[in-house]
């Protein structure tokens, strides 16, 4: 089963053979990455486990990300201690709040991620270093206890599906639309414990940023890893950025090493939009009209510079309806400064939206962006389901960025392309 995941996983368990699906390798894992979320019940364990002397932290990644800034006394003694962790073991790769960003980000952005390497982490849309050729997945902060000890994780060798997107997209038509069309067809159940693979010339001709976008929702079909062929724009995005060497790894390119292969036309994906309760409930944005109280462009399934600049095009010299709230979140520190830098923040400033520093506390409902009883928003995050950012009895909207600043302006979901 030579597929891009059996062969990352077959060297990472230095076999000299491609295992094959339903086989328990034991790997040795490039690193590992806890939040503040995550972070202290994974130290927690490590210090039970008798290995307090024996960590590996050239391969642990530390990140305040979640409930940044603090929003109350418990996050402000959680993210002490996450801290203190880290200073107890000298841990290089911690990254505190208004030095990173959103987890995710931070680890592509700061050279963690590179083709060819096994990353775990414990935050289940790890999965998004898929999109420059690794295997990447999420795992429980008891797993990643046990690899910051050993430097090891045991993995069942996943099958993989192989998902074509041929063809040229259309305008305002995103990485987002191309992951959510997927999931409204296969389900969320669609991709269990399985491997997603991405090829085609409308993949090859997306941005690096619309890729993370489409592998960090392929756990949303209930995927172990969702993984795109590195190609010469993720060459171009780590040079002089990535940490080591690297070595890209492709699949044989035989069709029968995959469970199933399934082809779209490109020119067939529209803006689209997961409505309440799930993220496969997928309708295309023109056939909405649903009046809505806060937008959301963030996160780190939306929140990278290239998102930020479809947004501000769509919002520059025009204002946000009166009747909505819009937040912006860049997903990390560096996109922010360059935001600032190309003017995007000015004209988010001047549209009415509120702009605030990297954090993922709306998306989790935890802060910065919560919504009341009855709410609706329209956000470029990555879940919808019940109480997800705020009440139970609010809803939340999945889109993309061009969708979400185009929803902002009217006061209600709309098709920017009609805009």
């Amino acid at each position: 089963m030579p597929t891009i995941a059996a062969k990352i996983l077959s060297e990472k368990a230095g076999k000299e053979k491609p295992v094959h699906a339903g086989e328990i390798v034991d790997c040795e894992v490039d690193y590992i990455m806890v939040n503040d979320i995550t972070g202290v019940p994974a130290f927690e364990v490590f210090e039970e486990l008798g290995n307090a002397n024996e960590m590996r932290t050239e391969k642990v990644v530390v990140i305040q990300d979640h409930y940044v800034p603090n929003k109350d006394v418990e996050s402000a003694e959680q993210a002490r201690a996450l801290r203190s962790y880290a200073r107890r073991y000298n841990i290089e790769n911690y990254y505190e709040i208004g030095r990173g960003g959103i987890c995710h980000q931070v680890m592509i952005e700061e050279g963690f991620v590179a083709p060819g390497r096994l990353i775990i982490g414990a935050d289940s849309h790890t999965c998004s270093y898929g999109a420059l050729g690794a295997f990447s997945t999420g795992v429980g902060s008891t797993e990643a206890a046990a690899a910051m000890a050993t430097g090891r994780l045991w993995f069942k060798v996943p099958e993989t599906q192989k998902f074509v997107i041929n063809g040229e997209l259309k305008r305002y038509v995103m990485g987002k639309d191309i992951i959510l069309h997927i999931i409204g067809e296969i389900g969320v159940s669609g991709s269990l414990y399985k491997a997603q693979e991405f090829y085609g010339r409308a993949i090859e001709n997306l941005s690096l940023s619309d890729r993370i976008t489409i592998s960090n929702m392929a756990v949303e079909a209930g995927a172990k890893a969702g993984i795109i062929p590195p190609d010469e724009k993720v060459f171009d995005f780590l040079r002089g950025r990535v940490r080591g060497e690297y070595r890209a790894v492709y699949a044989d390119g035989n069709e029968e090493d995959y469970e199933e292969v399934v082809e779209y036309d490109a020119a067939a994906i529209v803006p689209t939009v997961a409505e309440p309760f799930s993220p496969d409930n997928t309708v295309p944005a023109s056939e909405l009209d649903v009046l809505i109280d806060q937008a959301y462009l963030g996160s780190c399934t939306n929140g990278r510079i290239e998102d930020l600049r479809v947004a501000a095009e769509l919002l520059k010299g025009r204002k946000v309806n009166p009747a909505v709230r819009m937040i912006v979140v860049p997903a990390s520190e560096k996109v922010f400064q360059q935001a600032i830098e190309e003017g995007l923040i000015t004209i988010f400033l001047e549209a009415g939206a509120f702009v605030c520093g990297p954090t993922c506390g709306a998306c989790l409902g935890g802060h910065m962006g919560v919504l009341a009883e009855g709410e609706r928003c329209i956000s470029t995050t990555n879940r919808n389901f019940i109480g997800r950012m705020g009440h139970k009895d609010s809803e939340v909207y999945l889109a993309n960025p061009a969708v979400v600043a185009a929803s902002a302006l009217k006061g209600r979901i709309t098709d920017p392309t009609g805009l």
